[in-house]
């Protein structure tokens, strides 16, 4: 019986070496250089626009061509970008963030979803750009005890369109396990 505990340690080193196979990649790191540019230098016209009105509203941005500037245009096209960056496909991926629930098992445990990286993201509109979400597939399931809980999602990252009626993304992932969210700092 020596090798029990030897097989025991075996496993635990191996599923260590499992976990740390994974990158570790920020929410940022999936927008294109020029979308991230866009998005994060938001035009000043923004800035007159009354929250809750129609023109706060990306589909009203994008209709409303009048008087459109290239900084305008760029942002707008940056929030609703599903280009992605080719790089992460195929790749083990880990990534922390909040879950949208889209589909349940008979049990109640959540199989289908979108990982967004913050709180409220596609129940509250708009939704993120469909390239800072993440359509994911989980079979074995989970219970979701509250959407305000942050996770570690690990798996192999695809970049595949998914369109909902809650939201589009850009990304998809298969994934292999889900754990509570511990900053790392």
């Amino acid at each position: 019986m020596l090798w029990a505990p030897l097989l025991l340690a075996a496993s635990l080193m191996a599923a260590g070496a499992q976990a740390a196979d994974y990158r570790t990649i920020e929410w940022i790191e999936l927008m294109p250089a020029d979308d991230l540019e866009a998005f994060l230098n938001p035009p000043e016209s923004l800035n007159d626009i009354e929250d809750g009105t129609e023109a706060d509203q990306i589909a009203g941005q994008l209709d409303n061509r009048s008087a459109v500037d290239v900084d305008d245009t760029r942002y707008k096209q940056a929030l609703v970008s599903t280009r992605v960056i080719d790089a992460f496909d195929g790749q083990a991926i880990r990534v922390p963030g909040f879950i949208v629930p889209l589909e349940h098992d008979a049990q109640q445990r959540v199989t289908r979803f979108f990982l967004v990286p913050y709180y409220g993201a596609c129940i509250h509109v708009p939704p993120p750009p469909p390239n800072q979400i993440i359509y994911a597939e989980y079979p074995k399931g989970f219970k979701l005890e509250s959407l305000y809980e942050p996770f570690w999602m690990s798996g192999t990252m695809r970049t595949s369109l998914t369109e909902n009626e809650m939201a589009t993304s850009a990304y998809a992932m298969t994934v292999d396990r889900l754990d509570p969210y511990e900053d790392e700092e």
